[in-house]
């Protein structure tokens, strides 16, 4: 990926756990300095009852799973700030105002990071030219903007009026996805692009998540998938001074 291999390259050596949290599942990798993977993607599901207790207890079973690292990177779904997770609208309420960073700090005894998980799969897919808009298809909707390669942070496309009162989370979420049927729930992403485009004036667009490979309709030239593994590849630019 672009903005891995040439805005976030680090000492060779150094190990860097990331850690892509989601409504249905966490999955966990290890990254080198230069952002390439050296262990295979893993994968837990997520906590019926998400809490911060049962999801750390995740992290820590896939840390176990990928061996030694020197530092973490986490990707979480919702506004975070200083590595406090702010919201948590597809988690559960004990993770607002949790100290997602300090708390995974003191389970792993390594450094730790954390960003909107939709900013973390930018990082991954990003070109770093010009503005780029990122959105992802999971559980919810998640949203991320960067400017010639720099993140604009804190943005929630998600819970904003899209279509007839309703959020384009509400429209394009999973539990929407599989309430109106593909059919529909394409065409109403088709619109979604057509108004983020004019809201943004973007130079590209980037659909990422787990339905993104959901997608049927002919995408405009600017637009592409970027694999969900991005969330996991991105991770590394979290720790770029």
């Amino acid at each position: 990926m672009a903005q891995t291999k040439s805005f976030a390259r680090d000492k060779p050596g150094i190990r860097t756990l990331v850690v892509d949290i989601g409504g249905s599942g966490i999955k966990a990798l290890v990254l080198d300095g230069a952002g390439r993977p050296l262990t295979v993607r893993s994968r837990i599901n997520t906590p019926s009852r998400p809490t911060p207790a049962a999801v750390l207890k995740v992290i820590q079973r896939l840390a176990a799973k990928n061996g030694k690292f020197d530092r973490v990177s986490v990707g979480f779904p919702g506004v975070v700030r200083g590595g406090v997770t702010e919201t948590a609208p597809n988690l559960h309420k004990r993770w607002y105002g949790f100290d997602l960073a300090d708390k995974l700090e003191s389970k792993l005894g390594k450094p730790v990071r954390v960003a909107n998980d939709a900013d973390v799969q930018g990082f991954g897919a990003i070109s770093g030219h010009g503005v780029e808009l990122v959105v992802t298809l999971g559980t919810g909707f998640g949203s991320a903007l960067f400017v010639d390669g720099k993140l604009v942070p804190n943005l929630e496309v998600a819970h904003h009026p899209f279509m007839r009162g309703e959020t384009y989370e509400d429209v394009l979420g999973n539990l929407a996805r599989k309430k109106a049927g593909n059919r529909k729930w394409n065409r109403r992403l088709d619109t979604a692009i057509k108004t983020l485009a004019a809201l943004f004036n973007y130079d590209h667009l980037y659909i990422g998540g787990g339905n993104a490979k959901k997608v049927t309709f002919k995408l405009p030239q600017n637009v592409r998938i970027i694999p969900n593994v991005a969330g996991l590849l991105g991770g590394i630019a979290l720790w770029r001074e």
